[in-house]
This record gives structure tokens, sequence and C-alpha cells, in this order.
């Protein structure tokens, strides 16, 4: 067989960038977006406001909230930090649906917003692991709404960049949402071997699982987010809750009571304002195993999601305070 003539590999060529190759090169020739730090004073009134609701509990700011957020990124729509913002507002929205008592079956939209806002945190700001893995948890999410299998597959592949990128910080992200899954799946599994790998992660090795130890507490380095700090001044305790109900879930009822008390070993446990919950817990630990395992359904086709929910039978991120459970100060 001859070789092709060079006219006719130049015509193929040609053929190919007038169709889609043509498209994929324009897209890709395009200028990529930049990261520019905002400095003007709607801004600052934006985060202001976001961090005063977060940290205050106000459930009921995040529509005022969400206004400020989205008219300082409209302003300033290079900022990786306002775009994370609005991501996390929009998390925050939908994760703790159950405040509301009659919820609007268009709640479903904050998370294809929040995976939206988080995209762009991750495209100006690639360097931090923490907007990607909240895009993890919100692709994830939304996949599992919609019954979108290759959404949820692309959420946890992002997830698993996400844990290589900053273990400490996401394994623990990684697994939460994944906490409302059936106890005896994969993936739930997977999820709460991933709670005893930050644990080890943060201790630097392996850990007694009958009687775990993390080390010295930290404010520096990728360690800080194995404690509790400005952003989450009760993440100790929330991730110890949380894992807590994983092992009931999963049936080890026994193991949970030690990893429970392990919240109630910060020097800041007494004013943290979930210790009711974890304290409620302890002792219905036993009982919760069958709790726990008859969580309502995330959304149906009917309704979004079961009203009247007893925060006490539900696994910390079905509880209406799956965000607070870290955030709120007081």
């Amino acid at each position: 067989m001859q070789p092709a003539p060079l006219a006719s590999l130049a015509l193929a060529s040609l053929v190919l960038l007038t169709g889609s190759g043509c498209r994929e090169l324009a897209i890709r020739s395009a200028p990529k977006k930049e990261a520019l730090a905002a400095q003007d004073e709607l801004s600052r009134q934006a985060e202001a406001a976001f961090w005063t609701a977060l940290h205050q509990g106000r459930y009921q700011d995040i529509p005022a909230v969400t206004r400020l957020l989205t008219a300082a990124y409209l302003q300033n729509p290079n900022d990786p930090k306002l775009a994370a913002h609005l991501g996390f507002i929009h998390i925050w929205k939908i994760t703790e649906r159950q405040r509301v008592p009659e919820l609007d079956p268009t709640v479903v939209n904050h998370i294809i917003l929040a995976r939206k806002y988080f995209e762009d945190a991750v495209a100006l700001a690639p360097e931090d692991a923490r907007y990607l893995g909240f895009l993890g948890d919100a692709q994830i999410s939304e996949g599992k709404i919609f019954n979108d299998q290759r959404m949820q597959t692309r959420g946890y592949f992002t997830l698993k960049q996400a844990i290589r990128a900053w273990p400490q910080f996401n394994y623990f992200t990684a697994g939460y949402p994944m906490s409302i899954l059936p106890a005896d799946s994969k993936r739930f599994a997977e999820a709460l071997e991933w709670q005893w790998k930050t644990l080890e992660t943060c201790a630097h090795q392996p850990v007694d699982r009958q009687n775990p130890c993390l080390g010295c507490e930290t404010r520096t380095g990728p360690d800080r987010a194995c404690w509790n700090s400005t952003i989450a001044p009760f993440n100790f305790e929330g991730f110890f809750l949380n894992m807590g109900d994983m092992l009931v879930k999963q049936g080890d009822w026994k193991t949970a009571l030690t990893i429970y008390g392990m919240a109630k070993k910060d020097k800041n446990y007494s004013a943290w304002p979930y210790a009711y919950l974890l304290e409620d817990r302890i002792r219905n630990a036993q009982a919760n195993v069958r709790h726990f395992n008859q969580d309502p359904t995330v959304f149906s086709a009917a309704k979004p999601v079961q009203q009247s929910i007893d925060p006490g039978k539900v696994v910390l991120f079905n509880t209406g305070f799956g965000c607070m459970a870290c955030h709120q100060e007081r």
C-alpha cells in the first residue's frame, strides 16, 4: 500500500478542523479565567454577611446572604473565594433543608448551583484542595438526586483526587455525604474506612481502633484540618459525632461509644451548641442501630424530603444541622 499523499493528509486535517476538531481547537484556544481577588466594598460586605450567618447558625439569612454574594461575584467573577462561598451557601441551604416546615421541591436547584460555583472556584484556584472536595460532594449529590450515574461516578473520582491532594481534610469531606447510603453498601463501607484514614493521617501512624488518638493539636500546615479552627470552631466534635453515627449505622455501636467519647476530649466541648445531640446518642446508641438504618430517603418523586424528622434518630447529615455541627460558634 502506498503512503497517503501529503495533499490527502492535509485535506483530512482540514476536514477535522472544520468539524469537531475546529470546535475543540477554538474552545481550547479561548483564554481561561484568571484569578483576581475582589477589593471592593460590596465584596467585603458579602463576605462579612456570609461568615456571620454561618458562625451564628442563621439559616434564615441564607436568601439575603446569597443575594449579596451573587451581586459581589457578578461584579468580581474572577474571585475564587466568592465563588466558593456561593457554592457553600447553596450546599448549606439544601443540606439543612429539614429546618423548613414545608419544603419547596425547587430546593434541589441549590445543588446544581453549588456544583457550578465550586467548578468556578476550582478553575480559578486549582491549588485549593478544599474546593475540589466540595465540588466532588456537589457532583455526587446532584447525581444521586437526579439518578445520574455518570455524575455520581464523576463526583466519586473528583473526591478521590481531592483526597490525594489533602487527605486530612478530604477523607472526611468525601465520606460525610455517603453516610446516608445503605449501611451494607460498598460505598458506605469505604466512606467509613475514610473516617479511620482521617485519624491515621492526622496521627501519622496506625491507630488503635478501640482507643484512637490524634496526637498534638496544631493550627498550621495540612494537619490543621484535624482540629478546630476559626472557620470550623467545632470541627473536632462534629467529626466524631458523624463517625460515631456511621459506626452505629453499621451496627458497631460499642465502638461508636468510644468514638463519641473522643468528641468530649476537646477543651471547648462544653460550649458546643450540639453537645446535646452527642449526649443523646451515647444514651441511645444500641437503639439507634435500627433508627439510623431507617433514615428517610433524601428525595422522592412525591415529595423532596420527609418532614418532622427527629434529629436523635437519623445520622448527622440528615438532622438539619449537617453544616452547623462543625461551623456554628454558639
